[in-house]
């Protein structure tokens, strides 16, 4: 059985917001969905050609002067009926693609040095999503504090601090441990 491709939904989530277009979808995800979930052009244009297809979004055409065409989109009824459907059923468990570690994985095949580096390296990358996570629920504290949808923006918020929270403490567990691999290999005992 094939996966059903959740582009679909994450395009008809934005629609529920405005009419859109695939340059509109892919900024308003960049400004809002970016940290948990993002779409490409690449997938943006193939998928609301075949929302349209399906009858779940109707597109029409913007004149500009001096540029392209824009195609605008919106949700059909039948699209809200789509989205409110999926949106009862229960999440499925998501396989992590984890460059690190796979890495980490066959990280015997490298020095220790080098996979303290990946950590340490990371730890930072962790740290600035951590602090970009604060800052963005500050500014949306302030600017959406009558917003009906502020509490589940937080939630979405929340997720991402607590897990860049667990990251940063697996950083330094994981860095004590490769450092005691590394003292044990310099002294010549098995770690």
């Amino acid at each position: 059985m094939s996966k059903e491709n959740k582009s679909r939904y994450a395009l008809l989530g934005a629609l529920s917001y405005a009419p859109m277009s695939g340059y509109d979808l892919k900024k308003f995800m960049e400004g809002s969905t970016s940290n948990f979930w993002n779409e490409s052009y690449a997938q943006i244009y193939p998928m609301l050609k075949q929302l349209t297809n399906e009858g779940l979004t109707v597109s029409h055409t913007e004149r500009q002067e001096g540029r392209p065409e824009r195609h605008v989109y919106a949700l059909t009824d039948k699209g809200w009926e789509e989205l409110r459907r999926w949106l009862a059923e229960p999440a499925e468990r998501q396989v992590e693609r984890n460059e690190l570690l796979l890495k980490l994985f066959f990280g015997t095949r490298v020095s220790v040095a080098t996979n303290i580096e990946h950590i340490q390296r990371y730890r930072g990358l962790v740290a600035g999503s951590l602090q970009q996570f604060e800052g963005i629920e500050a500014t949306i504290k302030t600017q959406y504090a009558e917003n009906p949808e502020l509490p589940y923006w937080l939630i979405t918020l929340s997720y991402g601090k607590h897990i860049s929270q667990a990251l940063l403490n697996w950083c330094d567990e994981t860095i004590n441990i490769l450092q005691k691999q590394q003292e044990a290999e310099k002294a010549g005992t098995p770690s």
